[in-house]
């Protein structure tokens, strides 16, 4: 066994230096035509714009069975996307003030505070709104916010709002407390970073309680209260983006709410990011999409708001006693005949905190005990929950023959390995090497003394029960005839480090899960920590999601969505001498809809 020392890296805007070390780039656009010039995932969108009002364009979200967006939900997820004439990092602090500033341009806003300070990019707000935009006779409505805010490579700025519930900040008198399933900003540099595009999405339950009202109340309000964007954008025009110098310069209103402290650690990191010159490698310089909630135990007093049974969507707000709810191979590319280790990072499950999801005591019964490589089951045909299946290669782009000139990416056509097994454990312990183990689909090929060798992903996920997703791939030719990949397997970990890359999807799940994950390359090596278990005919890596509160927020956010997701992957080895190009996958995989309660426990898993 060895262990890998972590090769630190920036992060952008709003993580403290503490932090700035631990970061993994999971953060990308997506959902509009942009993502071609950002991901590294091929994928159609799943938005159709429906129409435009005052210089926006209006998208809806398009579910599989409706795939031309001709339906409407009674809560539907709506985006409006306009040009501002301003830069980003303006429009960024602009979105962010929660004091008077923002009555300039933001029509609903009665106001806004910072009910607590998460970490450097995490906090908890409370915002009123007026009603006097809301249909006649509607009380006034507010929000209690989860909201998350970052900085990309390119000058992009997101901030991603859920709601939670804070014992700090119950339902209050004279309002009806609404519940924001989903939102945000993109906003993305144009025009040399003079001018910007801007996303903003919503998906609302407004909580009326008349049924006939639901629908055709929601999407008018919701689509309303987009329009904030025409407001923001007129404003922007209005003043010719002459904002003061300070605020220009990247210092932050002070109504935003952020401690002194923090203030100058954000000011450091946009520093640090203006000068930082871009390469073409996806190398240290990746960054993080997470929000790092440290420290969250059972004391935490803030959790994912519920979905309320009809009964309850009252207008004068929830009771208090709310209770959360919570290919095989086909044939690589033919320049590089050497594959490498793959890495899997997965948000499968985060720490175990007070209402995101109490998982402790959750269980499943076992009718028969199960071996290592066989406790999550394999379902081609996508249909079964909790099941793995290969991903299509082609829908990934990896690095092309040329790559180091043109900087052109090209589709996967197919894989080095194949993925054979997987497990989904849950133990009151970190569970490493499970190849080792007696009894294990490993062991039972090592036993043949057959030419298979197996790469075997196991992603930690640690908390008062430990979780373990592990990844089997298997490689049918002997390890010598793949070079790099032989050169992997027995090198060091600085190399192992700097080549292990991972491209992750959500093809189905939420926008805000979405833009957090990201569909961005990431080197997991320089990020997390990793446990390297070497064997006859195997290689373990231990990703330890607990090495880095940044990844273990992304985890925590993916927690309260798990079983609506569907989570694609590919893992490869990144090329970077012409020798190496093209680039080729190891291997993909595909996680459908998991459930923590159907995690198996280790005293179930047979031993030889």
């Amino acid at each position: 066994m060895s262990c890998s020392r972590r090769k630190y890296q920036p992060f952008s805007l709003t993580v403290s230096r503490r932090e700035a070390k631990a970061c993994i780039d999971w953060s990308s656009l997506s959902s509009w035509h942009v993502d071609a010039m950002t991901s590294d995932v091929i994928a159609a969108s799943p938005w159709k714009i429906f129409g435009s009002q005052h210089g926006l364009r209006l998208f809806k979200e398009a579910k599989d069975e409706d795939p031309n967006g001709k339906h409407w939900d009674d809560h539907p997820a709506i985006m409006a996307i306009g040009a501002i004439d301003g830069t980003s990092e303006a429009v960024f602090h602009t979105l962010m003030s929660l004091g008077t500033s923002r009555t300039e341009w933001d029509f609903c806003f009665y106001k806004g505070t910072v009910v607590e300070h998460l970490d450097g990019h995490t906090d908890i707000i409370h915002v009123q709104l007026y009603n006097h935009w809301l249909p006649w006779a509607t009380k006034r409505r507010d929000f209690l916010l989860r909201r998350y805010w970052r900085r990309e490579d390119d000058g992009t700025y997101v901030i991603l709002y859920h709601s939670v519930v804070h014992k700090k900040c119950p339902p209050q008198s004279g309002y009806v407390r609404a519940c924001l399933k989903s939102g945000g900003y993109v906003i993305t540099p144009i025009k040399q970073g003079r001018e910007c595009v801007i996303k903003h999405m919503l998906a609302v339950d407004w909580k009326f309680w008349r049924s006939y009202l639901r629908k055709a109340s929601a999407r008018s309000i919701t689509i309303q209260m987009l329009g904030r964007v025409a407001a923001l954008s007129e404003m922007f025009r209005a003043k010719a983006g002459n904002l003061s110098h300070g605020f220009l310069s990247g210092d932050l209103p002070m109504d935003i709410g952020i401690p002194e402290s923090e203030k100058e650690e954000i000011k450091t990191e946009v520093s640090l990011n203006r000068i930082q010159k871009k390469t073409s490698n996806e190398t240290p310089r990746q960054r993080s999409g997470a929000s790092s909630l440290v420290g969250l135990n059972d004391a935490d007093e803030f959790f994912d708001v519920p979905e309320p049974a009809d009964d309850d969507l009252l207008e004068n707000g929830w009771s208090l006693n709310t209770v959360p709810e919570s290919c095989y191979v086909d044939k690589y590319q033919p320049k590089l005949s050497s594959a490498a280790s793959l890495v899997k990072k997965l948000q499968g499950l985060a720490v175990q905190k007070k209402g995101y999801v109490d998982l402790q005591g959750i269980s499943w019964e076992e009718s028969v005990l199960s071996c290592y490589g066989s406790t999550l089951p394999k379902d081609t045909t996508f249909n079964t929950p909790c099941s793995w299946s290969a991903s299509d290669p082609s829908s990934f782009l990896i690095r092309g023959a040329n790559y180091l000139e043109d900087h052109q990416k090209i589709t996967a056509k197919g894989t080095l390995m194949q993925m054979v097994a997987a497990d989904w454990l849950r133990s009151d312990k970190r569970e490493d090497d499970l190849a080792g183990r007696s009894g294990s689909i490993v062991q039972k090929y090592a036993a043949r003394g057959g030419p298979e060798f197996f790469f075997i992903i196991n992603i930690q996920v640690p908390g008062s029960i430990t979780y373990n997703l592990a990844l089997y791939y298997m490689l049918k030719t002997p390890l010598h005839e793949t070079p790099l990949l032989e050169r992997f397997v027995n090198g060091d970990n600085a190399f192992r480090n700097s080549r292990f890359k991972l491209i992750p999807y959500i093809s189905k799940g939420s926008w805000i899960v979405k833009q957090s994950v990201g569909r961005k390359a990431c080197l997991v090596g320089q990020a997390l920590e990793i446990n390297y278990f070497r064997g006859t005919n195997y290689l373990e890596l231990g990703v330890d999601i607990g090495s880095s509160t940044v990844a273990r927020g992304v985890v925590s956010l993916v927690l309260g969505y798990l079983n609506n997701l569907v989570i694609e992957m590919a893992f490869l080895i990144q090329g970077n001498t012409p020798e190496e190009l093209p680039e080729f996958l190891l291997g993909t995989c595909r996680l459908n809809h998991l459930d923590a309660a159907k995690a198996v426990s280790t005293d179930s898993v047979r031993i030889g």
